[in-house]
């Protein structure tokens, strides 16, 4: 027993109410247990308890022990003085404390509701409930992997809303910093989203045009420029970088933050920059586009670019592959932008201008999208948890790293309805 556990039982009610009473003898009925409260003060404020013929409304603590109540300063501590009840695990003080009444509930607590917190928090497994999964109820599943989608998408919305104030309100810009991360990929999006940041999306929009001229502008900001190639196409992008470095005053980011090591060399950072020059080339007006798109099918056209032709047999400058093929954006990226930047734009859009339907637009995007393949989508595949599209997979990625991976089983509805469900005999 811990205290988390212990308010949990109470939240939830999951004790015997046959019987309860004071420690002083009169009987006790929980009509509500109150509303947990996780700032400074009682554990659950407003709750409604009859004591005797007596029904009182106000605030509820609880401790494992009785003595726990000194021992953490509470009698000084005028946040405790409007008690109603203290709900104790065990009583090992004799004399009461306080002007209030005291409630012993050990005895009250079935076995099996510890039993079954205790199995999930010292298991091993990567996912403390996968033996007990088929038994959970769909709709509570379902139910709670919306939630999750939701959770995630407020948090990620959150450091995009200081993104958004950080470029005064510009959407065209928070979509091109947000893109060129995407790009990145998770192993180079931070030196990504710094080459976005040094060189302004009107910038780039002067030079649209020239699909040579955007390479120069996003390979030299890149620090990538700087050697002496022995290719003509390098050396002409170094030089009309240099030429565009001085009338922009640009100051371009270190290229040693670039990785190369163990990627495969489609993915490696001179393929994406290249791919993503494409994607500036094809359209700068991609934003006015992107937030009146509701499907996959809609927003597909939009992200299919290729690298230039330099790039159809190089991986990197000066370094001439043997299988020559066009460097297109393949599917599965196409799927992780519209997944991680696509559809979150979209639905911060609405979120602003108050648009329900294109909040639901933006959902509905992320359904038409394939669910994702990775390490994390694969353990729950392992267990028969197969996400049918992009938004349940993006949700079981956040169950896992946010609940799974810390534990937190009393604060997820599947871990709720299992520690809750009574073992068949």
């Amino acid at each position: 027993m811990n205290e988390m556990l212990f308010q949990f039982i109470w939240q939830y009610s999951l004790y015997n109410p046959v019987g309860l009473q004071t420690t002083n003898g009169e009987a006790i009925t929980v009509i509500h247990p109150g509303k947990r409260h996780t700032n400074a003060g009682p554990d659950f404020e407003e709750a409604r308890i009859k004591i005797g013929d007596t029904i009182l409304v106000g605030n509820v603590e609880l401790h494992i022990k009785t003595s726990d109540w000194n021992k953490h300063h509470h009698s000084s501590d005028q946040k405790y003085q409007n008690i109603i009840l203290h709900v104790v695990y065990k009583d090992d003080v004799a004399k009461e404390e306080g002007f209030f009444e005291k409630m012993e509930l050990e005895q009250h607590i079935p076995d099996y509701v510890i039993k079954q917190y205790t199995n999930l928090i010292q298991t091993t497994q990567p996912i403390a409930c996968a033996r007990q999964l088929t038994k959970v109820n769909s709709i509570v599943k379902e139910s709670w992997l919306n939630r999750l989608l939701a959770e995630r998408w407020e948090q990620k919305l959150k450091d995009w809303t200081d993104t958004l104030e950080q470029s005064a309100g510009d959407w065209r810009n928070l979509l091109y910093w947000r893109m060129a991360a995407n790009f990145g990929f998770k192993v180079n999006a931070t030196p990504f989203l710094m080459l976005a940041r040094s060189l302004p999306v009107n910038i780039l929009a002067k030079h649209k045009e020239s699909m040579m001229q955007i390479e120069a502008l996003l390979f030299g900001q890149a620090g990538m420029l700087d050697s002496d190639f022995e290719e003509a196409y390098p050396n002409e992008l170094k030089k009309e970088y240099q030429y565009l470095k001085q009338k922009y005053k640009l100051q371009p980011i270190a290229a040693h933050l670039w990785r190369f090591m163990r990627m495969r060399p489609p993915n490696f950072p001179t393929v994406r920059i290249a791919q993503f020059a494409g994607l500036v080339h094809k359209s700068l007006h991609l934003f006015s586009q992107i937030v009146e798109k509701g499907t996959a099918k809609e927003v597909y056209p939009l992200l299919q670019v290729t690298a230039s032709a330099y790039w159809t047999n190089h991986y990197r400058f000066d370094e001439i592959q043997k299988r020559a093929y066009p460097k297109a954006l393949g599917a599965d990226s196409i799927d992780n932008i519209i997944i991680n930047t696509i559809a979150p734009v979209q639905f911060l859009y609405a979120h602003y201008h108050g648009t329900a339907a294109n909040q639901e637009s933006a959902l509905q995007l992320l359904s038409s999208v394939n669910a994702e393949s990775n390490n994390i989508v694969a353990i729950w595949n392992e267990h028969n948890w197969m996400p049918e599209n992009a938004a349940q997979s993006q949700a079981l990625i956040q169950l896992f790293n946010n609940y799974c991976s810390n534990k937190r089983c009393l604060e997820c509805s599947i871990g709720l309805g299992i520690i809750k469900s009574r073992p068949i005999e």
